[in-house]
């Protein structure tokens, strides 16, 4: 029998993959890391170097960084239909890719207040925040979903990075992302992912 173990915490990245997996309905065990010595040392550490979540474990394999987990899922539960089918595999992989990539960084460095002056920008993989967001918006322009037509696994990474955009204020209110994030989120295993994720945080809460 398959074997899913799932490393997260409610307050990270692991929400994310949380959704993939809801999405993908297989049965899984959720292990909760805290923050601090639960992550930075012992038998975490040791799975993941990185000392970071999430972290999967399929079968005995480990897969970390939440766009990987996302594409692994969609390629190892194909039942679930959330991997490319033919024509949508370009459109598929750049935008899990752009997500996680030139989207991440440029958000981050905004948030950190970094803003590369034009000659570093060209050492930037996203070069600049505004053309970021600009391409960001040609890619969902006259599609509903990031591949097409149809919900996939990109639209659980990217759909996750326009939400919490959204929701934080580091991307812009444009009416495209919301139109896009509102098709995703009342989506039953987005809400169940929202619920599991919740309860947790506040039973953490509670406890401190």
């Amino acid at each position: 029998m398959t074997e899913l173990v799932f490393y997260t915490n409610p307050m990270s990245r692991g929400r994310i993959a949380r959704w993939m997996l809801e999405e993908v309905g297989a049965p899984y065990t959720t292990q909760i890391i805290g923050y601090g010595p639960d992550m930075k040392t012992g038998s975490y550490a040791a799975l993941n170097p990185m000392r970071k979540v999430p972290a999967l474990v399929h079968d005995g394999q480990l897969v970390t960084e939440v766009a990987a987990i996302c594409a692994y899922l969609a390629d190892a539960f194909p039942g679930a239909g959330l991997g490319p089918q033919a024509g949508e595999r370009a459109a598929y992989h750049r935008a899990l890719f752009f997500a996680a990539g030139p989207v991440e960084h440029a958000v981050t460095n905004r948030a950190m207040g970094v803003e590369p002056t034009e000659q570093q920008s060209r050492m930037c993989g996203y070069g600049t925040y505004d053309r970021m967001v600009a391409v960001l918006e040609t890619m969902l322009d006259g599609r509903d979903f990031a591949a097409g037509s149809r919900f996939t696994a990109a639209d659980v990474y990217l759909g996750s990075q326009v939400g919490w955009g959204l929701r934080f204020g580091t991307l812009p209110k444009k009416p495209l992302f919301e139109a896009y994030y509102a098709r995703l989120a009342d989506r039953p295993a987005h809400r169940r992912a929202v619920e599991i994720d919740d309860a947790l945080l506040a039973t953490a809460e509670a406890s401190a």
